[in-house]
C-alpha cells in the first residue's frame, strides 16, 4: 500500500471501459470503515453515471473534460441530514444545524474521500480529486437535489485510466513535520524547503509563461488570488446558510 500511494498518478484521461457496479459497490462498502466521528458515517455519496447528468454537473467544474469523459463521477456530500431524521423518527431531538456539525461532516466525508480513493487505485483505477466543489456548490446542490444539511465537499471522476502521467513534486518531509511544537520557517528554511520545487524546468516554465519573477507570485496572482478567494468564500457561506448549517446562534 506505502509503495502505490508514493507513486499515485492524477489521472484526467480514461477509457471508455465501464466500471461495474458489482465493483463499484464494493469499493464504497469497503471505504465505510474509514475512520468516522460518533460512528454516524456523516457522509452520503451520489453517482453520477448518465451522460446528461454529467452534462449538467460540468459547469460546476469549470468544464474540465473529465467530469463528462469519466465512466463515473462521485459526488460526496457531507450529510447530517440522514442522522437528523434517524433522531426525529426516534424521539431525539438534534441540534446539527451549525457550523461545528458541518466541520464534523465534512471531516467525514474527505476521510471517506481519501480511503475510497486508495481502495480505488488498488484495483487499477484512476482517480482525478476536484477541488472545484467548493468553488460552485450551489450548481451541485441544485443539480443533485440535496436537501438541507447536506454539502457537497469534494468530486471524484472515476474510471480505468488512459494515460500514464509523470510523478507530481512533493515538499520534503521536514518541510510540513514539527516536533513537539509548531516551529516557525524562517527565510532559510524557506529557502531549503522549497529549492527543488521552484527549480523544477516545468515551474521555471510556470513563471515564464505568466510573465512572474517567482513560483509563489504564479499562485498569488494567477491561481489563487485574493479577490478570488473572498468572493468563493462568500459563496461557499451562502450556500451553507441555504444548507443550514449556519443558523443565527441564539443569545
Amino acid at each position: 500500500m506505502m509503495e502505490m500511494i508514493s507513486t499515485r498518478r492524477t489521472i484526467r484521461k480514461y477509457k471508455s471501459d465501464d466500471v461495474s457496479e458489482d465493483l463499484l459497490r464494493e469499493l464504497l462498502c469497503a471505504a465505510s470503515r474509514t475512520q468516522t466521528m460518533g460512528n454516524l458515517q456523516l457522509y452520503s455519496v451520489v453517482v453520477t453515471r448518465s451522460a446528461e447528468m454529467k452534462a449538467r454537473l460540468s459547469p460546476a467544474h469549470f468544464g474540465q473534460p473529465m467530469v463528462t469523459e469519466a465512466p463515473v463521477v462521485l459526488t460526496i456530500c457531507a450529510d447530517f441530514r440522514r442522522t437528523t431524521d434517524w433522531c426525529l423518527a426516534r424521539d431525539a431531538s438534534p441540534g446539527y444545524d451549525n457550523f461545528l456539525s458541518f466541520i464534523n461532516a465534512a471531516s467525514d466525508a474527505l476521510l471517506f474521500t481519501q480511503t475510497f480513493c486508495c481502495l480505488a487505485e488498488s484495483k487499477g483505477l484512476g482517480c482525478c480529486y476536484l477541488g472545484t466543489t467548493v468553488y460552485m456548490p450551489d450548481r451541485i446542490i441544485d443539480v443533485l437535489e440535496l436537501p438541507q444539511l447536506v454539502m457537497p465537499v469534494a468530486t471524484i471522476t472515476l474510471g480505468w485510466p488512459d494515460e500514464a502521467p509523470p510523478l507530481t513534486d512533493r515538499l520534503g518531509v521536514d518541510a510540513f513535520v514539527h516536533s513537539e511544537t509548531y516551529h516557525p520557517y524562517t527565510p532559510s528554511l524557506i529557502d531549503e524547503y522549497y529549492a527543488a520545487k521552484e527549480a523544477l524546468p516545468e515551474n521555471q516554465e510556470f513563471i515564464r509563461i505568466n510573465n512572474k519573477q517567482t513560483l509563489a507570485q504564479v499562485f498569488t496572482d494567477c491561481r489563487y488570488t485574493r479577490r478570488d478567494n473572498e468572493a468563493l468564500s462568500a459563496t461557499l457561506l451562502a450556500a451553507l446558510e441555504r444548507q443550514g448549517f449556519l443558523t443565527p446562534q441564539k443569545a
